[in-house]
C-alpha cells in the first residue's frame, strides 16, 4: 500500500525550485568537488547527524578520528563517529531498495552501541519528551510487514524521487523499527535514495540545516503524525533540501572579497591545506589572487605557514 500523503502547492513549488538548482549545479560541474572538500562535507554530515542525537564531539575531533588520530572524549561518542565513518565510506555499496542493505547499514552504524544491531526491535517503544509520550510506535509484531511494504514502495512506485525520499524518511521514523538509531538511519537512507538519481547529494550535508533548528524537524514529524499522513514532513524536508542547494549555489555565484573568502574557508575548509586546495574551493580566482588572500590570512593570524614556493603548507589555527 502506498503511504498516505497529498501533493500540495508548496510541494510542487519546492520540487520546481530544487530541480532548477540541481540543473545549475550540474552546469557548474559542482559535483566535481576536490577530495578534501568532499571530506569536509562528509565530516559536516556526520557531525550534524550525530549532534542531533546528542553526540558531544566537535568537528575538529571528528576530523581527527577520520585521520586515525587519537581523541579524548566519551567512548560512546567516539564509537558513534567511527561507526558513522564506516557507513558513509561504504555508502556506494548500499542498495536503497534492499532491506538487507538497510539492516547491514544499521549494524555498522550501531555496532557496540546497542544489543543486536542490525535487527528490528522485539518490543514496544514510545518516544517521550519531558513527561509526555509524543509518539507511540506500531507494535513490534507489525514492524517486519510495515518495513517490507515500505521497501516495496521504493521498488515499485513511480513517485518523484525527491518525494519518495521524504516519504521513506517520515515512514521510517513513524514505524521506529529499531530500539535506537532510527533518526540517523532515516537521514542516511534519504541521502542514499536521492543519490540514485542525483549523485551530488552524497556530498551535500543537508543534516546541518536540520541540526541548526532541530525543533522544526521534530515539529514536522509530530504534525504529520497528528494529520495521519506525511504531507507536512515532505514540505519540511523539501524546504531543507532547497535551502541546502541555495546556500551552496549562493556561495559559488556571489562575488566575495578576500576577507569573505578567508572567513568562509576557515569555517568550512580543511585544517591543513595548500594554495591549490584553496583554489579548488574558489575556482574563479587567479593564482595571484589566491596568493594575496593567503598572505592576508597569515597576517590576520587565521592560519600559519611553513615551507616555500609550491611546498608551502598552511595550517588553520
Amino acid at each position: 500500500m502506498k503511504p498516505p500523503y497529498t501533493i500540495s502547492p508548496k510541494i510542487i513549488e519546492l520540487i520546481s525550485s530544487i530541480s532548477i538548482k540541481l540543473g545549475e549545479m550540474s552546469a557548474l560541474y559542482m559535483d566535481k568537488q576536490s577530495p578534501k572538500l568532499r571530506k569536509q562535507n562528509r565530516i559536516k554530515t556526520i557531525f550534524s547527524s550525530l549532534q542531533i542525537e546528542g553526540n558531544t564531539l566537535t568537528k575538529d575531533q571528528i576530523e581527527a578520528i577520520v585521520d586515525n588520530k587519537k581523541v579524548v572524549g566519551p567512548a560512546k561518542d567516539i564509537l558513534e563517529v567511527k561507526n558513522a565513518i564506516q557507513v558513509y565510506d561504504s555508502i556506494r555499496s548500499l542498495k536503497f531498495t534492499s532491506a538487507k542493505s538497510f539492516l547491514s547499514a544499521h549494524k555498522m552504524l550501531m555496532s557496540g552501541l546497542i544489543d543486536q544491531p542490525g535487527n528490528f526491535r522485539n518490543k514496544g517503544v514510545g518516544i517521550v519528551k519531558g513527561s509526555k509520550v509524543t509518539h507511540l510506535a506500531p507494535p513490534y509484531e507489525n514492524v517486519l510487514g510495515l518495513m517490507n511494504d515500505l521497501f516495496d514502495y521504493l521498488k515499485k512506485n513511480g513517485d518523484n524521487v525527491l518525494i519518495k525520499s521524504c516519504v521513506f524518511h517520515y515512514e521510517l521514523e513513524f514505524i521506529h523499527p529499531f530500539m535506537d538509531g532510527n533518526g540517523r538511519m532515516g537521514r542516511l537512507w534519504q541521502t542514499l535514495i536521492l543519490m540514485k538519481e542525483f549523485p551530488i547529494f552524497q556530498f551535500l550535508p543537508f543534516e546541518s540545516i536540520i541540526h541548526s533548528n532541530q525543533k522544526e524537524y521534530y515539529k514536522a514529524l509530530s504534525q504529520s503524525d497528528k494529520s495521519g499522513n506525511s504531507t507536512l514532513f515532505i514540505e519540511y524536508m523539501l524546504a531543507v533540501l532547497d535551502k541546502t542547494l541555495k546556500e551552496v549555489l549562493g556561495f559559488k555565484n556571489k562575488t566575495m572579497s578576500s576577507e569573505q573568502r578567508l572567513e568562509y574557508f576557515v569555517q568550512n575548509g580543511m585544517s591543513e591545506f595548500t594554495r591549490l586546495d584553496y583554489m579548488e574551493v574558489f575556482k574563479n580566482i587567479s593564482s595571484a589572487t589566491a596568493s594575496r588572500d593567503l598572505v592576508k590570512g597569515v597576517e590576520l593570524n587565521l592560519f600559519s605557514k611553513s615551507g616555500m614556493h609550491n611546498k608551502t603548507i598552511y595550517k588553520i589555527k
